[in-house]
């Protein structure tokens, strides 16, 4: 069976940072995109960053963009969010994702991946 385990969450005071991780197992990863969403109550998930499947392609949501950066490891079939210069309003619930490459697909898309994980709280405080 396959998941998608994301973790490093919690309580952080702004301005402080955080390091997210998503575990895959029960399959391979490495030919996906991955890619990183937020949810509020009430809100639609946002898309927050991406990686392409070979690694050559990196987007980022404007309001995050200087302050997070994705990373992965292939080895560990793992990607990271390291969340820098935290702000109350990145308080969410982060989902990592994954989905193969699709013709006209976009990283940006939420229905571009397949797989989802549980989800991991963010909590920013002012």
């Amino acid at each position: 069976q396959v998941h998608l385990v994301e973790s490093g969450g919690g309580l952080v005071q702004a301005g402080g940072s955080l390091r997210l991780s998503c575990a895959a197992s029960g399959r391979t990863f490495n030919n996906y995109n991955r890619g990183w969403f937020r949810q509020t109550p009430g809100k639609v998930r946002e898309f927050v960053a991406a990686i392409s499947w070979s690694g050559s392609s990196t987007s980022y949501a404007d309001s995050v963009k200087g302050r997070f950066t994705l990373s992965r490891d292939i080895a560990k079939n793992t990607v990271y969010l390291q969340m820098n210069r935290l702000k109350p309003e990145d308080t969410a619930v982060y989902y990592c994702a994954a989905g193969p490459p699709r013709y006209g697909s976009s990283l940006n898309d939420v229905t571009s991946y397949d797989y989802w994980g549980q989800g991991t709280q963010v909590t920013v405080s002012s």
